[in-house]
């Protein structure tokens, strides 16, 4: 018995044994592939781990805004999606491209080449519909996501299109304002990592990683929303009713030189920048050049007056309407015999202001035109600004100086009249035109006096003859206010050399006559049924002047009642042009949020900024199909920051 309990006990040390060596083994074998995966390959698997768990995200910033100097919003972005693809994670490259191609209505062909692209990331179709980035997100193909991306939107359409410019698909500007402050209004993009779990699903637990400030800056303009559609109203009826080619009307501040208003025709829309013609894209004010005809005729009497060559009163024979110069005949279409030269300027007489210039010789004008700031660029930092055409005094011949001084042979952009009209206003000091409040642009002081106040005082006490009931320039005539003006009819050079039968007709006018506020240009190119600026031009000039006027509470008490009605700024929003901003809104009740539901976009944001409350845009279209915070409720205390319950966000449609 105790030997079989002997061999009992010596079988079980042996089992231990046994089982002690088996989990030595299975262990040393455990820690050798550790040791191997840990040592040779950690690396790879490691990487291949992160992509089954981490995946690459990207956020990209909104795009700066513009503003007018009121803070209307003139060119927004708004949340659009977009979709792309990671070839390398796509399962069934025929389901794939079958589906998208019918979603998307992209040819399958395209579709099919995209996805079977060995690149890591393609676009599929950026800034989709809704309703096209519904049916992807429900297809749920591997391999296919949606992002959010913004896409530009300009809310009050033609309005100042041209000076805004646009930008491509990619929120690059590429004209206007756009293509300027590009580099200010371009956001950033954050990068970062986030987590998926098992079933690829992202995980966005926090936001390390993500940069904090990567929208773009806003920029802000002199433009006033509501002059600018009045001048191009105006513009608008005065091309229809002459069926012009096109036109131009300039409103500025005087004492600030701030350019209220750049109107062009024909119009550009800014949304529809793929169907617009280059033409129409074009921002006339600075790049087109013009012979600004009589309009340059003040400038003359201001060099001559500074002179010396003439007086108010002198007495200039204007050769009973035909005078020759060397080979050429110069005509007036009023001929008179003597007249004193503030009656010249007046009736507007090309022969009296020949002679004039021809006294004071082509050295002495060509020096004052140079100060005025004709000849080079003026300096608003636009692209494609031209500099004008003014030949050197020295090749300049008798008949050169004859026309020169009554507006031709001299090519001007409509905002160098402006700037060298803002001298005569100004007390003979030159000024600098501006078109940006934010951010402020620094210039050299440039500032030159030119002329005497004495001079400028007499020129614009001469000016306001031309509006006199007898002067040329009567039917810009406002009841109750004082205006220096003048008109201007100039023929324009024919393509197969000389003169042709089209003309530019244009008018300007400063208000008051004598201390000017404001300075009003309007420019008519190619009118056909009437080309003198006092039919075409100078209506224009009194219809934009009226409603600037009004709109600034300074219209006199006496002018007409009907002028008043049909006029003022409260009228602005019953004869709208398509797609322009409206004018005044109804009272808003300022206690809680109205019902924006259905409105235009245009005038959700007039609504909205009036209110200090810059709204996030979501979706496509221009009209808001929904509204947070609803209709009702307070106004937000806070919304700096998107995501947080006191935003406000319009959802478009």
């Amino acid at each position: 018995m105790a030997k079989d309990r002997k061999r009992r006990t010596d079988l079980s040390g042996i089992k231990i044994g046994l089982v002690i060596a088996l989990f030595t083994v299975a262990l040393t074998g455990l820690w050798a592939r550790a040791g191997w995966v840990q040592l040779h390959d950690g690396e790879y698997l490691a990487n291949k781990a992160s992509k089954q768990s981490l995946a690459a995200e990207c956020e990209y910033g909104e795009r700066g805004r513009i503003f007018d100097r009121n803070g209307q919003m003139l060119a927004t972005s708004v949340e659009a999606k977009s979709i792309f693809a990671r070839p390398y994670e796509i399962e069934n490259i025929d389901i794939a491209a079958d589906t998208l191609s019918r979603d998307l209505k992209l040819t399958r062909r395209t579709v099919y080449k995209k996805l079977k692209s060995k690149k890591k990331f393609v676009w599929i179709k950026r800034q989709v519909t809704d309703r096209e980035a519904s049916a992807v997100a429900k297809a749920d193909l591997p391999g296919i996501r949606l992002t959010s991306e913004f896409n530009r939107i300009y809310p009050n359409g033609h309005l100042a299109g041209q000076l805004l410019g646009f930008v491509d698909i990619d929120g690059q500007g590429r004209e206007g304002m756009e293509l300027v402050f590009n580099k200010r209004m371009t956001p950033s993009k954050a990068e970062f990592v986030v987590q998926r779990d098992a079933t690829g699903r992202r995980l966005y637990l926090d936001a390390h990683g993500r940069e904090m400030d990567i929208n773009g800056l806003d920029v802000t303009l002199t433009i006033d929303t509501h002059l600018q559609h009045a001048a191009e109203q105006a513009l608008a009826k005065s091309i229809a009713k002459y069926e012009a080619r096109a036109g131009i009307v300039l409103v500025v501040d005087v004492k600030s030189g701030d350019i209220l208003a750049m109107a062009n025709q024909p119009f550009f829309n800014p949304n529809m920048v793929r169907v617009s013609k280059p033409s129409h894209r074009r921002l006339r004010p600075i790049t087109d050049i013009y012979e600004p005809g009589s309009t340059m005729k003040p400038f003359l009497f201001a060099a001559a007056l500074e002179e010396g060559v003439i007086e108010p009163d002198t007495l200039i024979n204007c050769e009973n309407g035909r005078w020759r110069v060397a080979r050429k005949v110069i005509r007036d279409t009023h001929p008179e015999k003597w007249l004193p030269a503030h009656k010249v300027l007046r009736y507007s007489s090309n022969i009296g202001c020949a002679k004039i210039g021809i006294n004071m010789g082509a050295s002495v004008y060509h020096s004052y035109l140079t100060k005025l700031g004709f000849g080079e660029k003026t300096g608003l930092g636009l692209p494609g600004e031209s500099s004008g055409i003014v030949m050197p005094a020295t090749k300049w011949t008798s008949v050169d100086l004859a026309a020169i001084s009554f507006g031709q042979g001299i090519g001007t952009t409509p905002v160098q009249l402006a700037k060298a009209f803002l001298c005569i206003a100004n007390g003979g000091i030159t000024k600098d035109l501006n078109l940006v409040k934010q951010p402020r642009v620094e210039r050299k002081n440039t500032a030159t006096q030119v002329f005497s106040p004495e001079t400028t005082a007499k020129v614009l006490s001469m000016m306001k003859d031309v509006v006199h009931e007898d002067g040329t320039g009567r039917r810009a005539r406002i009841q109750g206010i004082t205006m220096a003006g003048k008109t201007g009819t100039a023929q324009k050079a024919s393509s197969k050399g000389g003169y042709g039968d089209q003309y530019l007709s244009s008018f300007v006018a400063l208000v008051p006559a004598d201390e000017p506020e404001l300075l009003v240009i309007t420019m008519i190119d190619e009118p056909q049924k009437s080309n003198y600026g006092s039919m075409v031009a100078a209506p224009v000039c009194r219809e934009v002047t009226v409603r600037t006027l009004a709109y600034h509470g300074k219209l006199s008490e006496t002018l007409d009642t009907v002028v008043t009605e049909n006029m003022s700024v409260d009228s602005l929003a019953e004869e709208t042009l398509p797609q322009a901003a409206s004018g005044p809104l109804a009272h808003v009740d300022t206690n809680a949020v109205p019902n924006i539901t259905g409105m235009p976009v245009r005038r959700a944001l007039e609504l909205l900024t009036k209110m200090g409350i810059v709204p996030v845009l979501k979706g496509q279209g221009m009209t808001v199909k929904s509204q947070k915070p609803a209709a009702g409720q307070p106004w937000p205390t806070d919304q700096n920051t998107e995501g947080t319950d006191d935003v406000f966000v319009l959802w478009l449609s």
